[in-house]
Parts: structure tokens; C-alpha cells; sequence
């Protein structure tokens, strides 16, 4: 298992440069770098403003308002050029893009993400505060989903074609029909003060007074915030968990050793959880981690801008739109890297789950 291990952990090398160098190739051709962000920030407001990252005042003197210099970016007909020139030296646009892409790995190979554009912060410490409630979203819809998902497919499988298995599975693919976002939403308007009740908060994940309040409180505030969040990210998480226990189970239930207990005598609880149930679940107990992280990551992204949550889904959609690269590919990277060490993790759950399980056997 050891070899094994290690022959995954060297193949996430050129995985991770790969996904990254795409990423960065797409870069360089997608309109509206951050350099522009900035022109276009200048030309609209008319006024001086402080950069972020690297600092640099754009002050009035550096516009050259009679002169009409052509440039390569959109909008910077009028400016300086020699502030254009500093703000790509700022931002590192000033390097070409083979330089600054090898630049990039050697600093996310030690975990150095630089700074913002435009924040006055570090990504790392910028991706460090926004991580609670991206941990908190996630966590709690893995563990619901698969609290729901499990025992329901567990019925389902045992009570197949019944007509509880029937009207259950039209309940979980409406669910699973219904965009996430949109039932958020709704739920919004019923509960959250819309043109209905007012029972839950519209925004963040705690009160403002937070702080001041006793532990029980804090609790109870807490749940508060994240019914709606997580009511309306639910419905559509455990659909895909129930029908891949469902059919786990009806296909290990109708194997032969399964048949041979019954024979045996075994009552059908024993046989159930006794053998069938350790077979039945290597699949789903194996994409634990991944459900995780997708839920961790991507799954709420459009909950968190609705509820206003200010986790690491909307701090990514935020930095795409504003163009904030060091924020973008820090992201990137982090959950690439961390996707393919949940991939080798599930491959050992695998392995302790069911121990005829040998990858050390097989190819890669």
C-alpha cells in the first residue's frame, strides 16, 4: 500500500500543473485584467484612488487628460503612460507570461500566495477567514445529507416497487429537480420576511451581538442563521446519496450469499446489516470526502451570495468578476490539491471498508 501511495503522490504533480496551466492559459485571453479594472475605475470616478496589493497613489498627475496615447488596454486612451506602466509593473503584467506563470508554481510550491489586488490583505489570511463558514456549510450538509440519505435508501431498497418506494423516489427527484438557489429563494420570501413570515434572519451566519451572548444562545443563534441555508441546499443533496444506496442494496440483496444466509435461517435485520450492509456502502462511505469538499467549495456558491454568507464560494465568485488572480488561482490550487488527496483518500476508505480490496494489485 505504501508503493501505492506514493505513486499517487507523484502523479499529482503533473495533475496540479496541468489544471493550473490551463487555468492560466484561459487567463491570458479573458478581457478585463485587473489592469483595466483599474482604467476603467480611474475614467469612471474621475478621481485619485489607493491601490491595493502593491499600493501606489493614481493620482490626478498621473493622467494625461489632453494627450490621447494609444494603448493595448480598453479605456486607457487619455492616461499616462508611464502610469500604465506602473500599474503592470504592479500587478506583474510587466513579465511575459512564461516568466510569471513559473513564478506562480515556485511560490504556490511553498505555500506562498502573495497578496490581494484588491484587498489590503494576504490571500492566505484572506482564505483562512473566509474558511468557518465554508467548514460550517459543509460539514452540516454532508452529514444531514447522508443522515437522510442512507436509511432512505436502506427502506427503499428493502421495500422496492412498494408503494412507499414509489412516492418517495417522485419526492427525492423533484427535489433534486428544484435548483438549490431557487428554493433558497422562496424560502426567503416565505420565512425571512418576504411578503409572508418574518421567522428567520435574511443575512450571516450569526446575530451582530454574537459575542455577547451565552453559550446556549449562541447556539440557538447559530442554527438560527443557517435553517434556511441549509434547508434549501438539502433538497437537492441527498437525491443522488438515496438512489446510489437504493440500488447498492438491491444489488447486493439479490446475490447468492445473501440467499444462502436467508437459508441459513438468519433473520432478515441480520442479514441486512450483518452482510449485506458492509458491501452495500463501500460506495457510498468512499464518497464521503468528495461530497464533502463539493459541498465544502462549489455547492453553496450561489446559497452563500443569497444568504449572504461570506464563505470561500462567494470570495471566488467575487475575485473572478473583479479579476483578483492571486485570490482565483490561490483557490484554484488549494482545492485542486485538495481534490486529489480526497481521491487517494477515498481509494484507502476503500481499503479499510473492504480489505479484498488490493490496489497495490492493479494499475494505475
Amino acid at each position: 500500500m505504501g508503493a501505492y501511495i506514493l505513486r499517487r503522490i507523484l502523479l499529482m504533480i503533473p495533475t496540479l500543473f496541468g489544471i493550473m496551466a490551463i487555468s492560466f492559459a484561459v487567463i491570458q485571453f479573458a478581457p478585463g485584467g485587473p489592469v483595466e479594472q483599474v482604467i476603467a475605475k480611474l475614467t469612471n470616478q474621475g478621481g485619485t484612488d489607493r491601490l491595493g496589493g502593491g499600493g501606489g497613489d493614481a493620482g490626478a498627475s498621473n493622467l494625461d487628460v489632453a494627450g490621447n496615447v494609444s494603448s493595448k488596454y480598453r479605456g486607457a486612451q487619455g492616461l499616462d503612460p508611464e502610469f500604465i506602466k506602473k500599474l503592470e509593473k504592479q500587478f506583474g503584467f510587466d513579465k511575459p507570461p512564461l516568466e510569471r506563470f513559473g513564478m506562480m508554481l515556485w511560490n504556490y510550491a511553498r505555500f506562498d500566495f502573495g497578496d490581494s489586488y484588491f484587498r489590503d490583505i494576504s490571500v492566505l489570511d484572506l482564505i483562512l477567514e473566509k474558511m468557518p463558514v465554508s467548514i460550517s456549510i459543509g460539514l452540516w450538509i454532508t452529514l444531514l445529507s447522508y443522515l437522510i440519505s442512507i436509511p432512505l435508501g436502506i427502506r427503499k431498497a428493502v421495500q422496492d416497487g412498494s408503494t412507499f418506494d414509489v412516492w418517495t423516489s417522485g419526492v427525492v427527484i423533484v427535489g433534486y429537480a428544484i435548483p438549490g438557489f431557487l428554493f433558497g429563494i422562496l424560502l426567503m420570501v416565505l420565512f425571512a420576511g418576504g411578503s409572508f413570515w418574518d421567522w428567520f434572519p435574511l443575512r450571516g451566519i450569526v446575530s451582530d451581538n454574537w459575542d455577547q451572548l451565552s453559550w446556549p444562545d449562541k447556539i440557538i443563534d447559530y442554527f438560527w442563521h443557517m435553517t434556511l441555508p441549509l434547508t434549501a441546499l438539502v433538497l437537492s443533496a441527498f437525491a443522488t446519496t438515496t438512489l446510489l444506496t437504493k440500488n447498492s442494496f438491491l444489488e447486493e440483496i439479490r446475490k447468492q450469499y445473501v440467499v444462502t444466509a436467508r437459508a441459513k435461517g438468519l433473520s432478515e435485520r441480520k442479514v441486512l446489516y450483518g452482510h449485506v450492509f458492509r458491501n452495500a456502502m463501500l460506495i457510498v462511505i468512499a464518497g464521503f470526502p468528495g461530497a464533502f469538499i463539493s459541498a465544502f467549495f462549489t455547492g453553496s456558491l450561489l446559497i452563500e451570495n443569497i444568504f449572504s454568507l461570506d464563505g470561500l464560494g462567494l470570495l471566488g465568485f467575487k475575485s473572478v468578476i473583479d479579476r483578483d488572480y492571486p485570490v482565483v488561482f490561490a483557490n484554484l490550487y488549494i482545492f485542486s490539491l485538495l481534490g486529489l488527496f480526497v481521491g487517494l483518500l477515498s481509494d484507502l476508505i476503500y481499503t479499510w471498508v473492504d480489505p479484498r480490496i488490493d490496489f497495490e494489485r492493479r494499475d494505475i
